[in-house]
């Protein structure tokens, strides 16, 4: 019937439909170079078995894998996914806005300036299916940490960001489950899938070696630390060792200078102030002190009595600076 030959031809035309997509996508990893370099992200959504194109983008592959080497990743989120298009991540803070490259000012050929690097475009290497892994930027040759899985056909960011690896295998329908979350109007996901570990299977560099990671001192702990006061009132036989700590600190050592050491005629051992007449001096001036206030004290009876003997007379208050003169 009329009904049954359309519906034939329809599953025929769907059949050519599929067909040409197949052979599309052969030719597309076809003409794709060979891949060196393996690296898993383990991720909480599953994980992605990456290959790289170390030999097209030695300079995207080179500060990914150190980065991955150095667990810089670790703990990364995905903090901007856009449906059908791509999941980014690769920035510690999490906020799309930091991050940076291995590289520093005079680095390897191509490097930029430190934290960047330039873009790399091979003819080979196009955005035209999903699963490709691409660097970041905020423009030309301004790649840092940050990079994107797409998660459909990109072409138009050809020559516009560097491609520098792929996600193979069974992995790859883990990419499916970025289109399950939920996103704000930023395009941040509400549970953000994150980064746990990277794992380099295969390296495709000899030469890496992992930058040490500097750890902040804390400038507290470099500050001279004051010796604390015992608290002996907390310890058994208190009064006793509170009377033996208060005669220690009444102890003042003299620190001795060069010219009491050294055995030099050019240094004098003769004290330029003499201490002993400073001393006199001091003694001299306490027992004035002690026998004006004896004849304050003196002064001050005589006048209490003549003021009780008065009978009335009141004893008035004594001004104590007239006593004084």
């Amino acid at each position: 019937t009329t009904a049954e030959r359309r519906r034939a031809c329809s599953r025929q035309a769907a059949h050519r439909r599929h067909y040409r997509a197949a052979m599309a996508n052969l030719t597309v990893y076809a003409n794709q170079p060979a891949t060196k370099g393996k690296v898993v992200l383990h991720t909480t959504i599953g994980p992605f078995d990456v290959e790289l194109w170390s030999k097209e983008a030695p300079l995207a592959c080179r500060n990914f894998v150190q980065l991955c080497m150095e667990g810089y990743y670790d703990g990364c989120i995905f903090h901007r996914v856009i449906k059908d298009f791509m999941a980014q991540t690769g920035d510690p803070t999490g906020t799309g806005t930091g991050g940076e490259s291995v590289y520093e000012e005079g680095g390897p050929e191509g490097a930029g300036a430190q934290g960047i690097f330039k873009d790399e475009f091979n003819g080979r290497l196009r955005f035209i299916h999903r699963g490709l892994l691409g660097m970041a930027s905020n423009g030309p040759h301004t790649n840092g940490s940050q990079f994107f899985v797409t998660l459909s056909n990109c072409e138009w960011l050809d020559k516009k960001h560097t491609i520098f690896g792929k996600i193979t295998g069974n992995s790859l329908y883990n990419v499916n489950r970025f289109g399950e979350l939920e996103c704000d109007s930023k395009d941040r996901p509400t549970y953000p899938p994150r980064i746990q570990r990277t794992e380099i299977l295969l390296d495709p560099f000899d030469d890496i070696v992992p930058r040490e990671k500097v750890v902040a001192v804390d400038a507290a702990a470099k500050r001279p630390k004051r010796k604390e006061k015992k608290n002996l009132s907390l310890l058994s036989f208190g009064e006793e060792a509170a009377e033996e700590e208060r005669d220690l600190s009444k102890v003042q050592t003299r620190v001795q200078s060069s010219h009491d050491v050294l055995e030099d005629p050019r240094l004098s051992s003769q004290q330029a102030v003499d201490t002993d007449a400073i001393a006199d001096k001091l003694r001299r001036k306490q027992s004035e002190a002690a026998k004006r206030e004896a004849t304050q004290s003196a002064v001050a009876d005589a006048a209490h009595k003549r003021g009780g003997s008065g009978g009335g007379g009141g004893g008035g208050e004594i001004n104590s600076d007239n006593i004084a003169k």
